[in-house]
């Protein structure tokens, strides 16, 4: 006759074979085996796809030579600006030469070209006659000018030939606009008319 404790080992395992039975019976069991089946395939795949790890040495290579390319273009990128930087720096210090070698100082500028051209005719020996003065603004600019001088002068031919050609090679930059010569009723002596230009240059908040 069996013991009490055999009898109690046969019941333990007849019911741990029943509920061994009732698991695979069960689809609740089932299906959560499928979950985590699932659920272990898409972190493979993730781990395949996104790579954590850095790569391999083939994508590790062909990002650093990406990357290389993108260096020299940047520095391509760099030196053309700082090409045309040095080109508009250049171009900078030639206007801001020209302006103070050619344009006249606004305050100055009527008594430094007539000087100029009264210096002119008395080389040349031409009498000088009445003038005129008029300013007119720069379309675009604050403080640049255009002044045009209208002036008469009388003597002989050869004289206000060289009077003009004295005018022309002026360093003042004067801009000959037009000449108008008329004979005298008697003698030789022609009057001339001259119009000329020039730029002039205020100071900011001042007009030209």
């Amino acid at each position: 006759m069996p013991s009490n404790s055999d009898v109690r080992q046969r019941w333990t395992a007849f019911q741990a074979q029943i509920a061994s039975g009732a698991a695979r019976r069960d689809p609740r069991v089932v299906a959560r085996a499928a979950l985590g089946l699932l659920l272990l395939l898409n972190l493979a795949a993730a781990l395949v796809l996104f790579k954590p790890w850095g790569g391999s040495a083939t994508d590790l290579l062909a990002e650093q030579e990406r990357l290389r390319q993108q260096l020299v273009r940047a520095r391509r990128a760099l030196a053309a600006s700082q090409e045309v930087l040095a080109k508009v720096e250049k171009a900078r210090a030639e206007g801001d030469r020209f302006l103070g070698d050619y344009v006249l100082d606004a305050r100055s500028a009527y008594s430094t070209v007539i000087g100029e051209l009264d210096a002119a005719a008395e080389k040349a020996k031409v009498t000088i006659k009445e003038s005129q003065l008029s300013v007119e603004p720069i379309e675009g600019s604050d403080t640049l000018g255009m002044m045009t001088i209208s002036a008469n002068y009388e003597g002989e031919y050869p004289n206000l030939t060289q009077f003009i050609n004295l005018i022309d090679r002026s360093p003042k930059f004067l801009i000959l606009d037009t000449i108008q010569a008329a004979p005298q009723a008697s003698g030789t002596a022609i009057n001339v008319n001259l119009k000329l230009n020039a730029f002039v240059r205020a100071e900011e908040g001042e007009a030209p």
